[in-house]
């Protein structure tokens, strides 16, 4: 699990580098790439994000673009002010959960869950 200060370098000419709010990359990812210097190399596994109210809704969708487009399999956006969470697997595989949801992370973090309204408390 990476905090929102790591930078993930996405592509190359011209550079693309995006810093999660949190993500996560599986181990055997981890101990292929061994110890970076400077931005990680590739995409992480999973990628959360939490909007701001200064986001607008064009930079929130060209974050969960670049993060898919990268390599990313799945994009948490959680929405503070509506208290939803989207999962984007793909730009036309979303979920919204509401309070009443749990979290799952499925395929790309097995065994983890979370209730979404206790992101909210």
């Amino acid at each position: 699990v990476y905090a929102a200060e790591t930078g993930f370098k996405l592509a190359e000419d011209p550079d693309v580098v995006r810093a999660p709010d949190a993500a996560f990359i599986r181990r055997e990812r981890v101990e292929t790439v061994g110890q970076t210097e400077g931005f990680w190399p590739g995409a992480p596994d999973l990628a959360a994000e939490v909007i701001s109210p200064g986001d607008t809704h064009a930079e929130v969708q060209d974050k969960i673009a670049d993060w898919l487009d990268a390599g990313t399999r799945l994009v948490v956006v959680i929405n503070p002010s509506t208290q939803t969470v989207a999962l984007y697997h793909s730009r036309s595989d979303i979920r919204i959960l509401t309070t009443d949801d749990v979290l799952d992370g499925g395929a790309v973090v097995p065994n983890w869950t979370l209730p979404v309204r206790d992101i909210f408390i």
